[in-house]
């Protein structure tokens, strides 16, 4: 039975919303403690990956936190964070972004069913990749590792270096119709969209 935990990044520098997405507060809750509570539905253990000296909200006591080594080496730092800090507690992880309030677990699981023996998961949508909505066996630490050592920071270059299943929309539509799990919230804008929409839902 394959373990599958689930790493939040949230050490983005949010240049584009003009403040911490993690704090940002969304029907109740804060963001990142909203998509830690919605993925840990389908994932367990959780680690969040923050960059150095930054402020995370509360989260429950079972939640790892874990600081970027470098600052601003974007997903593929995090991530090699996030996989080391779940070494010999998950055979593989779901990794996410912190600004995605509408993430659906039954997409995560959807993924996790459809790795087979391929040591990446990773949804397309429109002819795009979407790494921070995909699964990564935690034996892929070292070709993060490599890559980061020679400054290849794309999480795509990852994806030709070993085994991935690419996840076309027609496997993903049924648990999640919108694809609401890869809306991330990058503006000020889109933030407040969002809330006229969770608003209009209530």
């Amino acid at each position: 039975m394959l373990t599958v935990g689930g790493i939040v990044l949230c050490g983005g520098q949010s240049k584009r919303m003009g403040r911490p997405k993690a704090w940002l507060p969304f029907a109740g809750e804060l963001m990142l403690p909203r998509v830690v509570r919605l993925l840990a539905e389908a994932v367990h253990p959780l680690v969040v990956v923050a960059a150095p000296n930054q402020d995370v909200p509360p989260l429950p006591e079972a939640v790892t936190i874990v600081r970027d080594e470098e600052r601003g080496r974007g997903p593929l730092q995090g991530l090699a964070a996030g996989l080391a800090a779940l070494r010999g507690r998950a055979d593989a992880a779901y990794i996410s972004s912190c600004d995605v309030p509408f993430l659906r677990p039954a997409f995560v699981r959807r993924l996790i069913d459809l790795l087979g023996k391929q040591t990446i998961c990773v949804p397309r949508i429109d002819d795009y990749h979407h790494p921070l909505a995909a699964v990564y066996r935690l034996n892929v630490a070292p070709v993060v590792e490599r890559l980061l050592a020679a400054n290849r920071l794309r999480p795509f270059f990852l994806f030709e270096a070993v085994s991935t299943r690419i996840v076309e929309a027609g496997e993903l539509a049924d648990v999640d119709p919108g694809f609401q799990t890869l809306r991330n919230l990058n503006t000020a804008e889109e933030y407040e969209a969002a809330l006229r929409e969770i608003a209009g839902a209530g």
